[in-house]
């Protein structure tokens, strides 16, 4: 478990780091313990730890350092008059309306008569037609500003979890060259604009859209409605490829890996890690759906190991690597909901899997095949509840929404999930060879994203569905994890006395 500390101790001091400037003699606080180690030859193994964790602390403290550089970066040239920046399309462009997005990875810029090698990436405003793709070679010219702050959204601080400080509302773009990025990358965003496109092509509005953003994660064109209904269901998370939904994912083929192959051999965990991964292949392989994706197989590996109580470890350590090489991905509502998530069904997930715990998450009685369902359908509903736990103030805080029947909700929403992403990707590649087979496969795909669509508007219709809780106190968040964090705690120490009492009664039936 020292490594876990130190995890948490690097974490921490990268989060104060980002809070307070503390001077460079806060290094020699980790040293306290090491002395103290000396007097008390006991206890030296734990208080070698504990100045480790400060050494560690305070080191993360000192590399949470979040300026913006000098005239080698881009954001040197915000809100200096009109320039000329030289630069690559560096990801997937977003489609909104009648305007698209463009992250733009700046080489060159040109201001007056001086031109500048710069690193650094800018946001682009440029309208919907003509369209421009992943590896794009563009030269834009135009007024580089520093992203806003709006009233209740800091707009600044969410592109700079992205690692991006400037933006231009539509500058003059000319095109230099094509198929400049990532070759794979630049076949894998192809292919997923062809799939988009088939699934156009196959099913009605709003499924089409709903079917693009759970398949390929692509929610730009899901009207506001339909995500307004979603959120105050508390199924929105089904719809934002995310941590949470990669752990449901997990859930869903891990339970249905066991119902068609038994526990007998780990073909169901080789299942699942694969349905994960190939899910994050579709989704387009961005930053946030792969953390989740590894975040998901580490709590998979452990599983297969048998070791369930290190996938926390690995989890901590994980997160703390992360962080060490993007600090600002601390603040990403995507990787706290990845990290919390996976941390719900670490701890969560085996009490309600635990027989005390089926007799909560599942009433269907019965033996044989029949069991097998009992016990697919109460896994599934003790994955969601375990990352629900975990995840839900951190939804309440960034979107102001508590959902009183999120649960149910998505329970029900759960039992279409696998149907809906094996129809919606058989609607796409059929649409890729076999049209008229698309067509007849939409069907299927449409019903399933009906049934999802009715449940979410079913339990949206109820009275005191919802609450809209405006600004969510900080404080409020902390409280309740620090409350569960005492429940962990005490489900800990409760399962290591159950398991000594166990090997006592052995020993004596010895």
């Amino acid at each position: 478990m020292w490594l876990f500390y130190v995890s948490c101790a690097w974490v921490a001091g990268i989060f104060l780091g980002a809070k307070v400037a503390l001077p460079a003699a806060a290094l020699l606080v980790g040293l306290v313990p090491f002395l103290l180690a000396f007097l008390c030859p006991r206890r030296r193994r734990m208080l070698a730890t504990v100045g480790i964790c400060f050494v560690v602390f305070a080191l993360g403290l000192f590399r949470c350092s979040f300026s913006s550089g000098g005239e080698s970066s881009l954001s040197f040239y915000n809100d200096t008059g009109r320039v000329i920046a030289t630069g690559v399309v560096s990801e997937e462009p977003q489609t909104s309306g009648n305007a698209s997005t463009l992250v733009l990875d700046v080489k060159q810029v040109t201001a007056g008569t001086c031109e500048e090698k710069v690193t650094g990436q800018v946001l682009v405003w440029v309208p919907r037609y003509p369209s421009y793709h992943y590896g794009d070679e563009l030269r834009i010219s135009g007024e580089i500003e520093t992203p806003p702050v709006f009233e209740g959204f800091d707009y600044r601080e969410h592109l700079a979890c992205r690692e991006i400080y400037s933006v231009v509302y539509y500058p003059g773009v000319e095109l230099l060259g094509q198929n400049e990025g990532f070759t794979p990358l630049g076949g894998l965003y192809s292919l997923r604009e062809k799939l988009s496109d088939s699934l156009s092509s196959a099913l009605p509005e709003p499924q089409c859209s709903l079917a693009q953003g759970i398949l390929l994660g692509d929610r730009t064109n899901i009207p506001d409605s339909i995500t307004g209904t979603f959120s105050r269901a508390g199924t929105m998370h089904l719809l934002a490829i995310s941590g949470l939904h990669i752990g449901i994912i997990a859930g869903i083929f891990l339970s249905l890996g066991i119902f068609i192959f038994g526990k007998q051999r780990s073909f169901y965990i080789w299942f699942a890690l694969l349905a994960v991964w190939l899910y994050v292949v579709l989704a387009g392989m961005r930053p946030p759906v792969v953390r989740g994706a590894i975040m998901g197989s580490l709590f998979l590996l452990a599983e297969y190991l048998g070791r369930q109580r290190s996938a926390m470890t690995a989890l901590g350590f994980t997160a703390a690597v992360m962080v060490a090489i993007h600090p600002r991905i601390l603040w990403e509502v995507s990787f706290q909901l990845s990290f919390l998530a996976m941390a719900g069904i670490i701890y969560f997930f085996p009490h309600f899997r635990s027989p005390k715990g089926r007799r909560v998450v599942s009433t269907v009685g019965g033996g044989g095949r029949l069991a097998g369902v009992r016990d697919m359908v109460g896994d599934s509903f003790a994955m969601s509840l375990s990352a629900v736990i975990a995840v839900w103030p951190v939804i309440a805080y960034n979107f102001g929404v508590i959902s009183l029947v999120g649960l149910p909700a998505t329970f029900l929403s759960l039992l279409a999930v696998p149907c809906i992403i094996a129809a919606a990707a058989l609607v796409a590649f059929s649409g890729l060879f076999l049209p008229l087979l698309s067509q007849v496969l939409g069907w299927a795909a449409w019903f399933f994203l009906s049934y999802l669509m009715l449940v979410s508007q079913c339990f949206d219709a109820l009275p005191l569905s919802s609450l809209q809780v405006g600004s969510f106190s900080a404080r409020l968040v902390w409280g309740y994890y620090v409350v569960l964090v005492v429940v962990v705690g005490y489900l800990e120490l409760k399962g290591r006395k159950e398991w000594s009492l166990v090997n006592l009664r052995s020993q004596e039936e010895r």
